[in-house]
This record gives structure tokens, sequence and C-alpha cells, in this order.
């Protein structure tokens, strides 16, 4: 087993906050931070996941420990490692806390006497790390198992879980069976969604803290209309000269980058840029349904609007904690060679490469605008930031009525599709859509709006606050007393 990596944030200002949200807004900001420091009162927050790209989580973590380090405040982020049996288990409770099988793997005595030695070896490295009175994160069940031995190290512990399902059937059931024994030493939880909440922690100090975007991000920052040309060109989707100047940016830490990478492209060839594009980014998952929104694309827009179709993912060989994602991304690929050729010259599946995180950040933020129309047709969701990250770049959304998707698509905004699993629909939907290019205009201004209004980070950051108030607030008074 390998040491924990720690990943290592560059200190974001929370300045960047005061253009864009409200002089009140700010100033709650800036007394928050304040407060928060003086909470932790020399004390470290660790946060401890178990990958540093590839995901939603790993992106959330950059951002929110950049802005804290930025507030002032002792926060950093550990990497725990596991093997291929590990992740294969973790997936797996992944999959049925969503309410869906995935494999055909148990969640038995075998697995489960694994996932506690795995969790054990960690356990003994982050105690090298971490001293009493710290505060550890943990996020979602690959790091479960660590909090009883983090609160016998008198570590102050918060378990955070991003997934969830609408549903409660046998899988969710079985998935929080086996996770609930290992959380129940936490001292406080947190969920994107109240109903995401198992009976079980309810009458545990739960906060719900929905998922923010950062606007400032390489993946949200605004872009030059040619930078956005010459990045899809780079990265092959459309057809340019690939020798030409590269698109240029500055690294969070100040040094200069560049876009220069190729994307693993399945198709014949770069697609039309004249023509509008659909777009789904996201991780290569069976809960995404990259399979049906290529299926309900080629039946229900091929042939009556002129459109493209881009499934934009991560390199699977870059996201280390998801065993499932070549499996996914190789039936995608089969699935498109048995598409009719009419429909194959419309569609791509796009694997953007992960060696460089904030070039590929930049990738799927040139994509996402050079796109006419967003979609997220997820069959289970535990929150689909994806959706805000469109909505930021003023592109309206079809997605499915599934998680937090619900609560990001307002009424003018985007589409939420009736039923996520009916492809004739969602095809008649999307290609409604781009009949209509006004309403495609009306959606993205609403987009914007409602997205500043309520998914923007200084909400997130300020909600986390709150929670160490909670914490923290008497344990610390209590300490300076004695």
């Amino acid at each position: 087993m390998t040491g924990l990596r720690q990943v290592l944030v560059p200190s974001l200002p929370l300045a960047r906050f005061r253009d864009l949200i409200s002089d009140e807004r700010y100033e709650t900001l800036d007394a928050a931070a304040t407060r928060a420091r003086s909470r932790l009162d020399g004390h470290t927050l660790w946060n401890v996941n178990s990958t540093a790209s590839g995901g939603g989580v790993a992106e959330m973590l950059a951002v929110l420990v950049g802005y804290t380090r930025g507030a002032g405040l002792d926060v950093r982020w550990l990497v725990t490692h596991g093997d291929d049996e590990f992740f294969a288990i973790t997936k797996r409770i992944h999959n049925r806390i969503h309410g869906a099988r995935g494999d055909d793997g148990d969640l038995g005595p075998a697995e489960a006497a694994h996932y506690a030695r795995i969790s054990a070896e960690n356990a003994a490295l982050l105690r090298e790390q971490l001293r009493p009175g710290d505060v550890a994160l943990l996020h979602d069940p690959q790091t479960a198992g660590l909090c009883g031995a983090m609160r016998e190290h008198d570590v102050h512990v918060v378990w955070r879980c991003h997934i969830g399902a609408d549903i409660v059937n046998e899988w969710t059931e079985q998935a929080w069976s086996f996770v609930i024994p290992h959380v129940l030493e936490a001292e406080a939880f947190v969920f994107s969604l109240a109903h995401y909440v198992p009976d079980a922690l309810r009458s545990g100090h739960v906060h719900i803290i929905p998922p923010s975007i950062d606007p400032f991000s390489p993946k949200n920052r605004a872009l030059d209309p040619a930078d956005v040309g010459r990045i899809v060109r780079r990265v092959g989707l459309y057809a340019g000269d690939v020798e030409g100047p590269a698109a240029r940016f500055v690294r969070g830490d100040g040094s200069d980058g560049v876009v220069e990478r190729r994307a693993s492209i399945v198709g014949e060839g770069p697609l039309d840029p004249r023509l509008p594009l659909v777009v789904q980014v996201s991780r290569w998952d069976h809960l995404k349904d990259m399979q049906g929104v290529m299926m309900g694309f080629a039946n229900g827009v091929v042939g009556r609007v002129d459109a493209n179709l881009a499934l934009v993912g991560p390199s699977v060989a870059g996201v280390t904690d998801d065993p499932e994602g070549a499996i996914v991304l190789d039936e995608c690929v089969d699935a498109w060679h048995r598409l009719p050729p009419d429909a194959q010259a419309r569609i791509r599946l796009v694997s953007l490469p992960m060696d460089d995180i904030e070039e590929n950040a930049l990738m799927v933020n040139a994509v996402q605008r050079t796109s006419t129309i967003a979609v997220q047709k997820s069959l289970a969701e535990g929150f689909g930031l994806t959706v805000a990250e469109a909505m930021w770049k003023a592109k309206p959304v079809v997605a499915s009525p599934v998680g937090g998707i619900v609560d990001q698509i307002a009424p003018g905004t985007g589409v939420l599709l009736d039923d996520p699993c009916d492809l004739d629909g969602f095809g008649d939907t999307v290609a409604g859509l781009l009949e209509q290019p006004s309403e495609i205009e009306r959606f993205a201004g609403n987009a914007v709006i409602h997205v500043v209004d309520h998914f923007v980070g200084d909400r997130h950051l300020l909600r986390y606050a709150s929670l160490l108030d909670e914490l923290l607030g008497v344990n610390r008074a209590e300490d300076r007393s004695e």
C-alpha cells in the first residue's frame, strides 16, 4: 500500500466574488471567513477522498480548498489509496446508493473484511498526519471506514456523502446497511439533498449543502471566442490547423499553460461547426446513460434536424477510482459501430486527456461554449453540477428529473424530461428545442441569472462556515476556558 497523497491547491481570493454577487452577500461571506478562522483556532481542516481528478467531488474540492485557504484557513486535501478490489466494492456501493444494482458482485462478509482492511491501512496513515483537535471532512463511501479511527484519534469527523437516490429499494437498503455502521461515529453528516439522508442518520447532526460552481475556474472562466475555436480544433472536434497557435492560459499557480493535447475520438473525421451541437459532458458511467443519449439522438434527431452530438467524458485511464469507466466506454463504442451511417456521421464519442487537469477543464469549457444545447440524461444523479456549469455558459439544458438536477433547472431555463428512460421522448424534446432558436435564446439568458442567484460558490462556503460553527463553537470555547 502506497502512502497518502496530498493534493496541493493554490489559494484563491474571496475578493473574486465581489463584482459577481451583491455587496450584502460579499460582506456576509467575509464575516463568515473571519469567524471560521477563529473556530479552527490553529488547527487544520483535512478533506479526505479517494481521487484527485476525474469527477465532480475532486473538482469541488479543488475549489473549496482553494477559497478556504485564500480566506486564511489551514485547509488541506489528502487522497487515500486502495486496490482494485476495494474500488470494485466502493463502485458497487456507489451504484446501489443510487438505487441501481451495478455489477453482480456481493456486499457480504468477504467484501466487508476487505473494505475494513484497506480502511484500517488508510487510517494508520492518516494518524501520522492529523493531530487531535483537527477536523476531518471525509468524502463518500470510500472514506466511511475511517470515521471510527479518526474519532479515536480525537479528530472532529464530518462524513460528507455526495450521492443518493430519489427512491428506496433493495439496492439502496443493501448499500446503506454496509455503510452506516462505519459512519455512526461521525459528529456531523453532510448531504446534497434532504431526501438523500437515510433514516438511520436523520437523528444526527445533518447539514444539507448543495454543491456549487466556481465561475472563475478553468472549466467555467470566460473564454475569448478565438480561444474556444482553437481549443475545439486542437481537441479534434472540428476541422482546423492543429499546428497553428494553441490556446494559452494562466494556471492557478500563476505559470503559463497551453492547450495542446488531442482527444481520443470515435467517429470519422471532424464535425461541421456550422451545424448546431448537442453535448453531454459526464463520466463514462452507466448511470449517466451516454448510450441512451446516443440512441435517442440517432433515432429522434438525425433525419429531422441537421445537428451533431458529442458525448464527452474523461480518458478512462485518468479516473483511478472508477473501474467501470472503460467498460461503459467500450459499450458506447460498440453501440456507435452498430448505428446506421447517417447517425455515425452526426455523433462523436470524445475522451478528453487527463494528463493535465487544468488543460482538461479548459477543453470541457470550450466544448460546452461551442454547443447549442447541453443535455444530462442521467438515470440517477447525486447532484449533476454539469447542469449548472452549462447554464452558467448560457446554454439551455435538457435533462432528467433526478437528484439535484430538479433543483437546478428552474422554469424558463431548460427542459426537464418526463421519463429519463424514454429515448423517443428525449430525442423528440431535443429536436423540438433545436427547431426553436428563439426559445433557446430565452432559456440561455434566464439560465445565467438563475445560476448566479443560487449556485455560485459563496453560498457553498457559507454553509460550510455554518457547519464549523456548530462543530467547533462550543468545543473551542471550552478549550479556552480551561
